[in-house]
């Protein structure tokens, strides 16, 4: 029986990021993909001109489809409109079992706001809490925390525990937007910190990161890994995609990263 993954997010007509990213990689790692559109984004490599959400009826709609019929073996929820979204997808996972991994997407890598201020609030109340894992970049734990964002990694532990605190079993605070020649990820659980490194690439091609790390987490969850598994595996995929990124070349902008850099023949 295959393993199922849902994905709860916002659609990208340019393929790199959102609900596209994330069945992407759910396949790349074996696993089934199913999606819940939570807005449509009329965007590419670099701009998002265009957002119109999802009704919630439509949202709680597909959410009911899905679990009626699949599986669902893990969660990823990434961008959730509004405040109202917020709380139909919240109602909905609220009567279902499986793992959430939850991305808290609030920006575009173009710098284009995805959701409203008054949505961030709704994600802190009612998504945080359910979430067994919550994965942030540094901007967006601070914007959670209403606080500036870490500058090394003592501020990234400490924001990281701070976040447990609103709910979330373990939080994965993102080095991306740090500085120096190694990205640190640090994976905040009850019983500790784990490190996770990687060279810092220099690289345009990193649209979707965020998203990919995410459901590549929900993939090993689904899979029945346990969850440092799961984010060990993740950051090793999401490092590859980044390396291969350039090889792709699609887009004039902030370009995607490479899903299937294990799959394609190269050269």
């Amino acid at each position: 029986m295959a393993a199922i993954a849902l994905t709860i997010a916002g659609s990208d007509s340019g393929g790199g990021a959102g609900v596209q990213a994330d069945l992407k990689t759910f396949s790349a790692l074996g696993v089934y993909g199913a999606s819940v559109v939570t807005a449509l984004t009329a965007q590419n490599t670099r701009a998002v001109a265009m957002i119109e959400p999802a009704s919630v009826a439509m949202i709680a709609a597909q959410i009911a489809a899905v679990f009626d019929d699949l599986a669902i073996g893990a969660v990823k929820l990434g961008m959730i409109g509004d405040a109202a979204a917020i709380a139909t997808v919240a109602d909905a996972l609220a009567e279902r079992s499986a793992p959430v991994v939850l991305d808290p997407v609030m920006v575009a890598k173009s710098g284009d706001r995805l959701i409203p201020g008054a949505a961030v609030d709704a994600l802190r109340a009612r998504l945080l809490p359910t979430s067994l894992l919550l994965t942030p970049n540094l901007p967006e734990a601070a914007a959670l925390l209403g606080c500036a964002p870490a500058r090394d990694e003592a501020a990234m532990a400490a924001q990281g525990q701070a976040l447990r605190a609103l709910g979330p079993q373990a939080v994965l605070m993102k080095g991306g937007h740090g500085a120096g020649e190694t990205c640190v990820d640090l994976l905040v659980e009850a019983g500790g910190v784990t490190r996770l490194t990687a060279p810092r690439r220099m690289t345009r091609n990193t649209h979707g990161t965020g998203c990919t790390l995410s459901a590549a987490v929900a993939a090993g969850l689904a899979q029945g890994m346990a969850l440092r598994a799961a984010v060990a595996r993740a950051h090793d995929y999401l490092q590859g995609a980044i390396a291969a990124a350039d090889e792709l070349a699609v887009g004039s902008g902030h370009g995607p990263v490479h899903h299937f850099h294990a799959v394609w023949p190269r050269g």
